[in-house]
Parts: structure tokens; C-alpha cells; sequence
């Protein structure tokens, strides 16, 4: 398991306590000591561009150099101070947050990054936070995603079939399929269209295409394998090789089952994938925000720290 960025502290003083350290040098370092598996050194940040172990080794060392008890020296190096050494000398000392707001020097770091107190009322005065801020960022990423992924199923379902249909090429069209031709993709939405509700080319000049099958059900009613077989069936009418089977609800295990027997020409698609890829394509949402979240670019200050 991968310890919060607290219980890096200490390793991380350890590290140091004798020479400079490479602060990479020191990550591969304490996931030996931590005897992290490949997975866990491996597992990524929701951002897809840093460790979490790197993650929260480097914010470790940035508190506790807000702190006084560490100082960069060179790009990707830091070292110990004399209050760093004195505290890594001392295994009495439960070194985390809370004991670095003893230091003047913390405790102004932290009133300029606090807005009105926010950090104390959503913390807790009592409460140590655990997570480093890039991870609390993301986690309230996924939150607004959640909630976002919701209402977009909701709304989905309280629309009309032929809008149903409309929106799932919309969707795969959004997603590549089709190239630039503008009648890539169309919903049928008619009787007698032998249980298909849709279809897109699959190339821009649409020589193969894909069939849709479209189920608009209520969270708690799962398309069931007999639905499969239906589309199958109208698949092999129409002589494709190909299909997708979109749903707002879900597939039950027989359903899954009857998909994989038929082999890959049917491909599923539920509601919970279906709002994810809505969101990925901007497909019935829109960007509110852009938040651009900046660091520091060492390498500017590579002369003023030799």
C-alpha cells in the first residue's frame, strides 16, 4: 500500500540525512524500503502524468522545506538544514503536518494559500488531511464527473426514442467513425427496419458499416439475452459483420454471455460507459471551466540554485 504523504516525511529526511539526494534517486529508494509492488509503483494519478508515489514523495518534501527542515539546491536535488537533520536525529518526533505548524515559516506558507479559512473548515481543525493537493483536486474532478455522468443518463432517459437514437450516432460520429462525410451516420427510427434503430459507416467512403441497436430502459430494467439474440438475428438480415448495442441502463449476465458467444460483432455499450463517453466527446455537455494548474519549471532556476 502506498503511504500518504505524511508517512513520507520521515523516509524522506532519512534519505538525506548525511549527503544532497536526487529526489527521483529517492523515490525508486523508498518504494524499495516500502517493498511497493510493480503495480503500486506504477499506479498513476487520474492525470495520467506522474506516479502517485512521485506525487506524494514530492509534495512531502515541499511541505517540509515550507517548513525549514529541507532546501532545494539544484534541479531535482535537495538537502537537509540544521532543523531538518536535528528532527531526522530525533525518532521521538511524529513528523507529519500538524508538527510543521509549530514553524513560522509553515505557518505562513499557509496563510497564503488559505481562502477565508476554507482549508480549516473543510479539513477540521482536529483533522490531519491526508491527501496532497493534486489528489484532492482530482477527487473532486470525479465527483463533478459522477455527477455529471447522472444527470446526462437522466436526461437521456426522459427523452424521446427517435432523440435516443439520434444522440448514439451523434456520439459515434463525434468518435471518429464515418471520417468527414456528413451522412456518416443516420438513426432510422422507422417500422420495418428489421430491429435496428441505427447505422454509420465505419470508414469515409462507406464501404463497411455499423449497425446500432439503441434500448432507452430505466436503471433498474437490464436489456436480457433474448435482446441480443433479436439484434443478431436483424444483423444477419442485413448480411453486416458488425454492431453496437447501446442501453441507459445495463446488460444482465446472459446478456453478456450471448454477446461473447456470438463472437466480436456485437459490441456492448451501458449506461454508466455510455455517460463516460458522452462526456470524453462532448456529446450533450460542454466545458464550464478551464483551470490551468501550473508548477514550477526548475530548470529557469538552475543558476540560482548552484
Amino acid at each position: 500500500m502506498i503511504p500518504d504523504y505524511q508517512s513520507l516525511m520521515r523516509p524522506l529526511l532519512e534519505c538525506a540525512r548525511s549527503q544532497p539526494r536526487k529526489i527521483s534517486d529517492v523515490v525508486e529508494e523508498i518504494s524499495d524500503r516500502l517493498e511497493l509492488s510493480e503495480e503500486e509503483r506504477q499506479k498513476m494519478l487520474l492525470s495520467g502524468k506522474q506516479t502517485t508515489i512521485a506525487n506524494r514523495v514530492h509534495w512531502a518534501r515541499s511541505y517540509m522545506k515550507q517548513a525549514g527542515l529541507a532546501r532545494n539546491i539544484k534541479r531535482g536535488w535537495y538537502e537537509l538544514t540544521d532543523r531538518g537533520r536535528a528532527v531526522a536525529d530525533d525518532p521521538t518526533i511524529s513528523l507529519n503536518s500538524r508538527y510543521l505548524e509549530q514553524f513560522d515559516e509553515f505557518q505562513e506558507f499557509k496563510s497564503r494559500g488559505k481562502d477565508n479559512d476554507e482549508e480549516a473548515t473543510v479539513q477540521g481543525e482536529a483533522e490531519i488531511p491526508t491527501n496532497t493537493p493534486d489528489e484532492n483536486l482530482q477527487a473532486a474532478h470525479r465527483r463533478l464527473e459522477a455527477a455529471l455522468a447522472a444527470n446526462l443518463l437522466d436526461y437521456v432517459r426522459s427523452a424521446s426514442p427517435m432523440f435516443f437514437e439520434n444522440l448514439i450516432v451523434d456520439l459515434l460520429i463525434a468518435m471518429g467513425y464515418g471520417g468527414t462525410s456528413e451522412d456518416a451516420g443516420r438513426a432510422l427510427g422507422q417500422s420495418g427496419d428489421s430491429g435496428v434503430d441505427g447505422v454509420i459507416d465505419q470508414d469515409p467512403l462507406g464501404v463497411d458499416q455499423i449497425y446500432l441497436q439503441a434500448k432507452r430502459y430505466g436503471s433498474a430494467n437490464s436489456v436480457g439475452p433474448g435482446d441480443i439474440r433479436d439484434f443478431y438475428g436483424a444483423l444477419s438480415i442485413k448480411k453486416a459483420t458488425k454492431g453496437i448495442f447501446v442501453t441507459t441502463s445495463g446488460f444482465t449476465g446472459a446478456a453478456q454471455q450471448t454477446a461473447k458467444d456470438l463472437g466480436s460483432r456485437i459490441v456492448l455499450i451501458d449506461g454508466p460507459q455510455l455517460a463516460k463517453l458522452m462526456i470524453k466527446y462532448n456529446v450533450g455537455c460542454r466545458d464550464k471551466d478551464v483551470l490551468h494548474i501550473k508548477q514550477i519549471d526548475e530548470g529557469y532556476f538552475d543558476e540560482a540554485a548552484d
